[in-house]
């Protein structure tokens, strides 16, 4: 455990030895907890990341030429998973992790279940998209936050292992989507995706528990935590995951069309997101453990440079299905990374007795990024005839790199230009 800069023993800013007042134990009850975690996240993120599959069916055969609209869809759904974020510790301290999972799990079902009698896209917009979001965002708060909350020093891999269960979600689900498309049909697949979902949040919300009480991961109790932006490191955070998630979701959502565009086999297209949502997966775990061993800090930064560094270096050159294949192994391997190392970082900066209403704002961040990301980067690559796809990988490179050097500020903010393990 690095010892803190005496910029952070302030009021505000918990340092890491005060961290120990709720004694992570490091093991033990904690790993059921990660497991809990996994299928929550599983569940939520195996729907979304298998989308694409949705939205390439939807604008082919049933909603043909919406695809402007269609494309809202799966942003307003992901963006949703963290409306909840302002007000999260007053959701907590009053439902508990237990039924904030229960409501989840109802919502999310009866989301799937619903899109599988829809007529038309606003039916579409308001299951897929906005039901299952809003539930989801009970999903995600107490699936991210507990495992935070359990492990100290093994930290990184403990999130990393929960984390991996979107990437793996998104594998599973992705292909289970399309088998079940092609044998039984969309709406079939809709409702077998919500048995899913409901199976394995039943499970996660029999399993997943905070360390401690809300009074002691709370913070100051208020309605909304303005006091957090009082702390520097906080502030940078919080500018860190605005900017990034402009431009993170983008390839998961629009690469798979892009194989289309270039006219590769359509198995490509199909299985695009699924590899790189097992790369994602494998990633979120190697890049934990990682952090553990060489500083959370400074993988953070580096894995969110580098996603950014893919997306303008190999993404804009891409014009056949090797460059294609190339760009979604390693975009997924540092976005994966990305995702992982966020929480990682958090209660480092903000100490554990303030972690569930830091985590509520720090993921807010990404209501905006996810909800207005994508649809830009589909502006501007359908702004000519024929498409450029080139726009869009530029898009979402520099939103990436831009929130890269604010992950660099963070790091030098937490152990200066000393190249350290922090």
């Amino acid at each position: 455990m690095s010892i803190p800069s005496t910029r952070e023993k302030s009021v505000e800013t918990v340092s890491e030895k005060d961290e120990d007042l709720l004694t992570p134990p490091d093991g033990g009850r904690g790993w059921l907890i990660v497991f809990g975690s996994f299928l929550g996240l599983f569940s939520i993120f195996g729907y979304n990341y298998s989308w694409g599959i949705y939205l390439n069916y939807y604008n082919k055969n049933v909603y043909v030429g919406n695809m402007s609209q269609l494309s809202w869809i799966g942003s307003i759904c992901v963006s949703l998973f963290f409306v909840l974020g302002p007000i999260n510790q007053l959701v907590i301290s009053r439902m508990g992790y237990k039924y904030m999972l229960v409501t989840g799990t109802v919502l999310c079902t009866a989301a799937l279940i619903l899109a599988s009698f829809a007529q038309q896209v606003w039916h579409i917009f308001l299951t897929q998209g906005v039901l299952f979001g809003f539930g989801a965002s009970f999903v995600w708060f107490p699936c991210i936050g507990a495992p935070q909350q359990w492990f100290s020093e093994r930290r990184g891999l403990a999130v990393g292992l929960a984390m991996s269960g979107s990437g793996i979600g998104g594998l599973c689900i992705s292909n289970i989507s399309q088998a079940v498309i092609n044998n039984l049909g969309y709406r079939w697949a809709l409702r077998i995706n919500g048995i899913i979902v409901f199976v394995l949040l039943s499970i996660a919300s029999l399993l997943v528990r905070p360390l401690g009480t809300s009074k002691q991961t709370g913070g100051n109790g208020q309605l909304i935590s303005w006091y957090l932006f009082k702390n520097p490191m906080f502030s940078i955070m919080f500018v860190h995951g605005l900017i990034t998630t402009f431009g993170y979701m983008t390839p998961f959502f629009l690469l798979s069309s892009h194989a289309n565009f270039l006219g590769l086999d359509p198995w490509v297209g199909t299985n695009l997101s699924a590899i790189m949502s097992a790369v994602n997966a494998a990633s979120r775990i190697c890049t934990g453990y990682m952090g553990d061993r060489i500083g959370r800090f400074n993988s953070l930064f580096l894995c969110t440079f580098m996603a950014g560094v893919c997306c303008l270096a190999i993404w804009i050159n891409v014009h056949d299905q090797a460059t294609i294949w190339v760009f979604a192994v390693l975009y997924g391997f540092f976005g994966g990374g990305y995702i992982a190392l966020f929480p990682t970082v958090q209660p480092q900066v903000v100490g554990l007795e303030h972690i569930s209403p830091a985590v509520g704002l720090l993921y807010f961040t990404n209501l905006f990024g996810y909800m207005f990301g994508t649809p830009i980067a589909s502006a501007l690559i359908n702004r000519s005839s024929p498409p450029r796809y080139e726009d869009g990988a530029i898009w979402a490179g520099v939103t990436v790199i831009v929130g890269s050097l604010f992950a660099g500020w963070l790091r030098v903010q937490k152990a200066g230009w000393k190249f350290v393990k922090v």
